[in-house]
Protein backbone atom coordinates (compact mmCIF):
# COMPACT_ATOMS: atom_id res chain seq x y z
CA UNK A 1 0.00 0.00 0.00
CA UNK A 2 1.18 3.78 -1.22
CA UNK A 3 0.66 6.01 1.73
CA UNK A 4 2.01 9.66 1.13
CA UNK A 5 2.22 11.61 4.52
CA UNK A 6 2.24 15.65 4.36
CA UNK A 7 1.80 18.51 5.75
CA UNK A 8 0.66 21.94 4.82
CA UNK A 9 2.93 24.71 6.21
CA UNK A 10 4.26 22.49 8.71
CA UNK A 11 6.47 20.36 9.23
CA UNK A 12 5.92 16.52 10.35
CA UNK A 13 7.91 14.38 12.61
CA UNK A 14 9.28 10.92 11.30
CA UNK A 15 7.51 9.12 14.51
CA UNK A 16 4.32 11.00 13.21
CA UNK A 17 4.95 9.74 10.00
CA UNK A 18 5.82 6.27 10.64
CA UNK A 19 3.16 6.02 13.29
CA UNK A 20 0.54 7.00 10.06
CA UNK A 21 1.91 4.48 8.04
CA UNK A 22 2.06 1.72 10.36
CA UNK A 23 -2.15 2.21 11.22
CA UNK A 24 -3.29 2.70 7.79
CA UNK A 25 -1.15 -0.73 6.61
CA UNK A 26 -2.53 -2.18 9.61
CA UNK A 27 -5.92 -1.13 8.39
CA UNK A 28 -5.01 -2.24 4.66
CA UNK A 29 -3.96 -5.71 5.93
CA UNK A 30 -6.80 -6.13 7.82
CA UNK A 31 -9.83 -5.15 4.77
CA UNK A 32 -8.01 -5.34 1.49
CA UNK A 33 -6.12 -7.84 -0.34
CA UNK A 34 -4.68 -5.84 -2.80
CA UNK A 35 -1.96 -2.55 -2.76
CA UNK A 36 -3.62 0.76 -2.14
CA UNK A 37 -2.96 4.27 -2.20
CA UNK A 38 -3.83 6.69 0.69
CA UNK A 39 -3.48 9.95 1.12
CA UNK A 40 -2.75 11.61 4.91
CA UNK A 41 -2.99 15.68 4.83
CA UNK A 42 -2.19 17.37 8.23
CA UNK A 43 -2.70 21.08 8.78
CA UNK A 44 -3.10 23.32 11.64
CA UNK A 45 -6.03 25.85 11.99
CA UNK A 46 -5.94 28.50 14.70
CA UNK A 47 -4.57 26.43 17.53
CA UNK A 48 -6.08 23.19 16.47
CA UNK A 49 -4.47 20.50 14.06
CA UNK A 50 -6.75 18.39 11.57
CA UNK A 51 -6.21 15.90 9.39
CA UNK A 52 -7.98 14.43 6.40
CA UNK A 53 -7.28 11.08 5.06
CA UNK A 54 -8.22 9.91 1.60
CA UNK A 55 -8.20 6.16 0.87
CA UNK A 56 -8.41 4.51 -2.80
CA UNK A 57 -9.71 1.16 -2.02
CA UNK A 58 -10.04 -0.29 -5.83
CA UNK A 59 -12.08 1.11 -8.45
CA UNK A 60 -14.62 3.55 -7.58
CA UNK A 61 -14.39 2.86 -4.15
CA UNK A 62 -13.04 5.99 -1.51
CA UNK A 63 -12.81 6.26 1.96
CA UNK A 64 -12.30 9.91 3.85
CA UNK A 65 -12.29 10.46 7.25
CA UNK A 66 -11.70 13.92 9.11
CA UNK A 67 -10.07 14.88 12.32
CA UNK A 68 -9.71 17.22 14.56
CA UNK A 69 -7.45 17.86 17.82
CA UNK A 70 -5.38 19.82 19.92
CA UNK A 71 -2.72 18.08 18.53
CA UNK A 72 -1.31 15.85 15.11
CA UNK A 73 -1.53 12.28 16.67
CA UNK A 74 -4.92 12.99 18.16
CA UNK A 75 -6.20 14.72 15.63
CA UNK A 76 -4.85 11.07 13.11
CA UNK A 77 -6.87 9.18 15.76
CA UNK A 78 -10.04 10.72 15.13
CA UNK A 79 -9.52 11.02 11.22
CA UNK A 80 -8.94 7.03 11.10
CA UNK A 81 -11.50 6.04 13.32
CA UNK A 82 -13.92 7.43 11.61
CA UNK A 83 -12.65 5.42 8.38
CA UNK A 84 -12.69 2.27 11.04
CA UNK A 85 -16.51 2.78 11.60
CA UNK A 86 -17.63 3.09 8.50
CA UNK A 87 -14.96 -0.02 7.49
CA UNK A 88 -16.65 -2.22 10.48
CA UNK A 89 -20.50 -1.07 9.20
CA UNK A 90 -19.35 -2.82 5.50
CA UNK A 91 -16.54 -5.02 6.60
CA UNK A 92 -17.95 -7.55 4.50
CA UNK A 93 -19.50 -5.79 1.37
CA UNK A 94 -16.24 -3.55 1.65
CA UNK A 95 -14.02 -7.14 1.45
CA UNK A 96 -15.93 -8.49 -0.73
CA UNK A 97 -16.05 -5.28 -3.10
CA UNK A 98 -12.18 -5.18 -3.29
CA UNK A 99 -11.94 -8.81 -4.07
CA UNK A 100 -14.53 -8.93 -7.27
CA UNK A 101 -13.28 -5.19 -8.74
CA UNK A 102 -11.72 -6.93 -11.61
CA UNK A 103 -15.39 -8.57 -12.38
CA UNK A 104 -17.20 -4.93 -12.07
CA UNK A 105 -19.07 -3.66 -14.90
CA UNK A 106 -16.62 -1.08 -16.33
CA UNK A 107 -18.07 2.11 -15.47
CA UNK A 108 -19.83 4.72 -17.73
CA UNK A 109 -17.69 7.94 -18.56
CA UNK A 110 -19.30 11.56 -18.05
CA UNK A 111 -17.85 14.95 -17.63
CA UNK A 112 -18.21 16.86 -14.86
CA UNK A 113 -18.03 21.15 -14.39
CA UNK A 114 -17.01 23.63 -11.93
CA UNK A 115 -19.05 27.12 -12.55
CA UNK A 116 -17.66 30.42 -11.87
CA UNK A 117 -20.03 32.21 -8.83
CA UNK A 118 -20.09 36.18 -9.98
CA UNK A 119 -18.86 38.30 -7.22
CA UNK A 120 -21.05 39.52 -5.10
CA UNK A 121 -21.30 43.25 -5.69
CA UNK A 122 -22.91 42.30 -9.00
CA UNK A 123 -26.18 41.00 -7.17
CA UNK A 124 -28.85 43.15 -8.47
CA UNK A 125 -27.28 44.67 -11.41
CA UNK A 126 -27.19 43.56 -14.62
CA UNK A 127 -24.16 44.83 -16.90
CA UNK A 128 -23.40 48.44 -14.35
CA UNK A 129 -27.01 49.42 -15.41
CA UNK A 130 -29.21 50.16 -12.49
CA UNK A 131 -31.73 51.49 -14.32
CA UNK A 132 -33.02 48.92 -16.09
CA UNK A 133 -36.26 47.27 -15.50
CA UNK A 134 -36.35 44.47 -12.72
CA UNK A 135 -37.27 41.70 -15.87
CA UNK A 136 -34.61 42.84 -17.56
CA UNK A 137 -32.07 42.74 -14.40
CA UNK A 138 -32.82 39.00 -13.53
CA UNK A 139 -33.02 38.11 -17.24
CA UNK A 140 -29.18 39.65 -17.04
CA UNK A 141 -28.57 37.97 -13.64
CA UNK A 142 -29.53 34.43 -14.52
CA UNK A 143 -27.30 34.66 -17.62
CA UNK A 144 -24.61 35.15 -15.89
CA UNK A 145 -24.77 33.45 -12.99
CA UNK A 146 -22.32 30.39 -13.25
CA UNK A 147 -21.85 31.63 -17.13
CA UNK A 148 -17.70 30.84 -16.95
CA UNK A 149 -16.42 27.07 -16.67
CA UNK A 150 -13.08 27.36 -14.84
CA UNK A 151 -12.64 23.46 -14.73
CA UNK A 152 -13.49 20.03 -16.20
CA UNK A 153 -13.38 16.76 -15.33
CA UNK A 154 -13.31 12.94 -16.81
CA UNK A 155 -16.29 11.42 -14.02
CA UNK A 156 -17.27 8.05 -13.54
CA UNK A 157 -21.03 6.48 -13.20
CA UNK A 158 -20.95 3.54 -11.79
CA UNK A 159 -23.38 0.44 -12.41
CA UNK A 160 -24.84 -0.15 -8.86
CA UNK A 161 -27.48 -1.31 -6.73
CA UNK A 162 -29.14 1.06 -4.75
CA UNK A 163 -27.74 0.05 -1.13
CA UNK A 164 -24.26 -0.11 -2.91
CA UNK A 165 -24.37 3.52 -3.48
CA UNK A 166 -25.56 4.10 0.06
CA UNK A 167 -22.31 2.58 0.69
CA UNK A 168 -19.97 4.31 -0.99
CA UNK A 169 -21.83 7.51 -0.01
CA UNK A 170 -21.20 6.71 3.21
CA UNK A 171 -17.69 5.69 3.19
CA UNK A 172 -16.23 8.57 1.17
CA UNK A 173 -17.75 10.89 3.16
CA UNK A 174 -19.77 12.55 0.21
CA UNK A 175 -23.00 14.42 0.12
CA UNK A 176 -24.28 12.91 -3.30
CA UNK A 177 -23.42 10.04 -5.62
CA UNK A 178 -24.35 9.78 -8.97
CA UNK A 179 -25.00 6.12 -10.93
CA UNK A 180 -26.77 4.02 -12.93
CA UNK A 181 -29.23 1.97 -11.46
CA UNK A 182 -28.35 -2.16 -11.92
CA UNK A 183 -31.76 -2.68 -11.61
CA UNK A 184 -33.65 -0.93 -14.24
CA UNK A 185 -30.88 0.50 -15.93
CA UNK A 186 -31.72 4.16 -15.25
CA UNK A 187 -29.61 6.78 -14.05
CA UNK A 188 -29.86 7.46 -10.05
CA UNK A 189 -28.76 9.97 -7.17
CA UNK A 190 -28.35 9.04 -3.87
CA UNK A 191 -27.96 12.57 -1.57
CA UNK A 192 -27.03 13.44 2.04
CA UNK A 193 -30.50 15.48 3.44
CA UNK A 194 -30.34 18.05 5.92
CA UNK A 195 -31.81 15.84 7.99
CA UNK A 196 -29.25 13.08 8.16
CA UNK A 197 -31.00 10.70 6.17
CA UNK A 198 -29.96 9.28 3.02
CA UNK A 199 -32.35 10.82 -0.48
CA UNK A 200 -32.51 8.72 -3.57
CA UNK A 201 -33.96 9.91 -6.63
CA UNK A 202 -34.83 7.08 -8.92
CA UNK A 203 -35.13 8.26 -12.80
CA UNK A 204 -36.98 5.23 -14.21
CA UNK A 205 -40.52 4.49 -14.71
CA UNK A 206 -43.17 4.64 -11.54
Amino acid sequence: MHIHVSGKQIDLSDALKHRVNTHMGNLADRYFDKALEAKVTFSKARSFFTCDINVHAGRGLTLRGEGEAADANTAFDDAAEHIAKRLRRYHRRVTSHARATKSDAIPETGRSYVLQQPPPNKKGKANGHANKTQAATDEAEEQETYAAIIAEHTTDIPHLSVSEAVMRLDLAASTILLFRNRKNQQINVVFRRDDGNIGWVDTGPG
